[in-house]
């Protein structure tokens, strides 16, 4: 007995060493593109593994469907294959809320909070992983960049649901204090996952409700850069508000009013509803695709395909660096933007609202529209192959709204094959991590030097 005593932890040793010497041999070689790609897929694993448990369903769901939530959860992304609402328990949905938080101001974010909260310690590990979650500035302290971001979240998240309480009780919604916070956590991290069966779409015509959750998702989704550099400048800490924070502001609003113009004019499917109502549904469709929180106020397979390619657009830049919405962000547009028009004036230098942009920044801006579109391309195949019965303009928007992660859906989602249900997981992630960061964690540095003895490529 003693003999097959020890056997057993001899085999449990060599079996944890299996593990653990990968594992921190990773660690130790691991980048900061790779650390937070494993972070994200950590918490995904984790997250299934939570939702899992009988305790958090209210009916059963099956293994796939649950890690297929735990991602967008985590990814905020807000795509899902069950109803929330009712196929999760109590502890199901703050198992979800907890995701979403976490994935909404980055797991790093969290970790290092409470790190300096504990020990005051910042180390160059934290300061590198910090600034490949967040592309900050050089001016600004990542240390009290963290701590502002956590304190922001969590005032704006508690005004939130405070201010979304008393209306989803007088509109008769069930638990209205837990709704109200789920949801305003929810929209503040763009994830755009809701306990109503139907979204948003009761609360078509609903100023409060369709204006609160507006101003929650873009207050996440312009990002934390614009909302300290507008603190310094109200408490006169900051004489500007900077080239990055005004071009946010410039591209938010012309998505906003543009956008909404648009549709208003362009979009048959709210036409039979009256001005106000039509201008209220005009408007949450244009926020929830450029802010990529996935919330919606009306169906969006009835949208014409005029509109729809309209929110392809807004869902593939999405929002702004820093936040907690996804997509290429309005600062790749605007470089990408000028870049544009530095080759048609014949002009040597890249300018955007009267301002040089650099040539790494451009370049970044390149690369990240030229392999998003590669990623979406293979996606696609096999999406078009999996999801053979679905229409071509389902299998595009299901995809973008993924890869972006927006979470809106044309209906596709609960019919996903199995094969398409990963396929959508791997894009949400990427899409969380961010389409340059997964290309760096993916691709091995080269240090070759190139052959320049014949460079000329004729374009």
């Amino acid at each position: 007995m003693a003999d097959s005593s020890s056997s057993l932890k001899r085999r449990a040793l060599r079996v944890w060493a299996g593990i653990w010497v990968p594992v921190k041999l990773f660690f130790k070689k691991a980048d900061a593109a790779q650390l937070l790609l494993a972070g994200y897929l950590f918490y995904m694993l984790a997250g299934w593994g939570l939702l899992s448990l009988p305790i958090a369903q209210a009916v059963p769901v099956n293994a796939l469907d649950n890690l297929f939530i735990a991602s967008s959860a985590v990814s905020t992304t807000g795509l899902v294959t069950v109803d929330p609402g009712s196929s999760y328990t109590l502890f199901g949905q703050i198992i979800i809320l907890l995701l979403i938080q976490l994935g909404g101001i980055g797991y790093m974010t969290f970790g290092s909070f409470l790190v300096l909260s504990l020990s005051h310690r910042w180390t160059r590990f934290r300061e590198t992983v910090t600034r490949a979650a967040f592309p900050l500035p050089s001016d600004f302290d990542a240390a009290r960049f963290i701590r502002r971001v956590v304190y922001f979240t969590l005032g704006v998240e508690a005004v939130g649901a405070l201010l979304l309480w008393p209306m989803f009780a007088d509109a008769g919604v069930d638990n209205a204090l837990w709704s109200a916070v789920f949801h305003s956590v929810s929209a503040f991290c763009t994830a755009g996952f809701s306990l109503f069966p139907n979204s948003f779409e009761d609360f078509t015509g609903h100023a409060g409700i369709v204006f609160t959750i507006s101003a929650l998702s873009y207050l996440g989704a312009i990002g934390f850069i614009v909302m300290t550099t507008l603190f310094e400048r109200l408490t006169r800490k900051r004489e500007s508000l900077g080239f990055t924070s005004t071009v946010i502001l410039s591209i938010t609003a012309k998505f906003a009013i543009g956008g909404t113009v648009i549709l208003f004019v362009a979009e048959p499917s709210i036409a039979a509803l009256d001005p106000a109502e039509r201008l209220l549904a005009a408007f949450f469709q244009v926020m929830t695709a450029s802010t990529t929180v996935g919330f919606n106020t009306v169906p969006i397979g009835n949208l014409g395909m005029a509109v729809l390619m309209v929110m392809f657009v807004l869902m593939v830049f999405g929002a702004s660096p820093s936040g907690t919405g996804g997509g290429l962000k309005s600062t790749t547009l605007a470089a990408l933007a000028g870049l544009m028009r530095s080759v048609f004036k014949r002009r040597d230098t890249i300018t955007y609202m009267g301002r040089e942009i650099s040539e790494d920044r451009v370049h970044q801006a390149s690369v990240s529209f030229g392999f998003y579109f590669l990623v979406l391309a293979i996606a696609l195949f096999v999406l078009f192959l999996t999801e053979a019965g679905a229409s071509f303009e389902m299998v595009v928007f299901e995809a973008i709204s993924a890869l972006g992660t927006v979470g809106l859906s044309m209906g596709l989602t609960g019919d996903l094959s199995a094969l398409g249900k990963l396929m959508v997981i791997l894009l949400m992630l990427i899409g969380r991590v961010g389409i340059l960061t997964f290309g760096l964690a993916i691709v091995a540095r080269d240090r070759n030097a190139a052959d320049k003895s014949d460079n000329e490529l004729v374009m």
